[in-house]
């Protein structure tokens, strides 16, 4: 229904342009300095070893996944899963990928609070993003507006979400950059450039993210919203 509204194009067009531009602007930064050969001449997998042992993270392990840029930190199982380019790879970009990822790693031996708060909330954004419309179209259906504004309220745990993950995504890529630099894997300016290009890029994906939340959440509070007028 709502996909023939023109409010929902006139919230969400902006939203999806701004996504497709930082995807475009993170493939780009991540192409070019792929292309770039770090002076240690050490895979992503060998510099999350090294990182591994100077941070004192010795109950986790590192494995190879497929995928491109499917590179995460599962805090359950402890592993750290690199796709095969980073793991592999010896360029700037996989560098900075792997000990991004283990910036997680480490926010997760240290008790990081926003890193809890952002595991702890799953659940209810789970919850939310499938119940949030469907209580907000009953309400409409049913013209009971405390309903639809509940499901406005389940429905916004997607926004705060998006939010909860910037600091987190942020304190990563600031760990990641000082590990680099206090390892000696990365040295000199240029390649601290390089590795600041592709985390600032990734960290834009987050904010495109939370954008696209908001965007979707004032959507939602229009609607319902409207259907005040349209009892009248």
């Amino acid at each position: 229904m709502f996909f023939y509204d023109y409010r929902y194009l006139m919230f969400m067009l902006p939203a999806f342009l701004i996504m497709m531009l930082v995807q475009w602007y993170v493939s780009s930064a991540y192409n070019r300095w792929s292309r770039v050969q770090a002076r240690s001449h050490i895979s992503g997998a060998e510099a999350a070893k090294r990182l591994i042992q100077y941070a004192g993270l010795y109950d986790v392990q590192i494995e190879g996944v497929q995928g491109r840029l499917s590179d995460h930190y599962d805090p359950r199982s402890k592993v750290l899963r690199l796709s095969r380019g980073v793991y592999e790879g010896t360029s700037i970009a996989s560098l900075a990928i792997a000990a991004h990822e283990l910036g997680h790693a480490v926010q997760d031996q240290e008790d990081y609070l926003p890193l809890r708060f952002r595991a702890a909330i799953v659940p209810m954004v789970n919850i939310g993003s499938y119940l949030g419309w469907i209580l907000i179209l009953i309400g409409m259906l049913l013209q009971i507006s405390g309903l639809a504004w509940l499901g406005v309220l389940v429905f916004s745990g997607g926004a705060l979400f998006a939010l909860a993950t910037l600091p987190v995504e942020l304190d990563a890529s600031a760990r990641a950059r000082r590990l680099l630099q206090e390892t000696g894997i990365i040295v000199g300016e240029e390649e601290m450039r390089g590795v600041s290009n592709v985390l600032n890029a990734a960290a834009l994906t987050y904010v495109a993210a939370l954008i696209t939340a908001i965007m979707q959440l004032l959507y939602w509070v229009t609607f319902v919203l409207g259907m005040g007028g349209r009892r009248r």
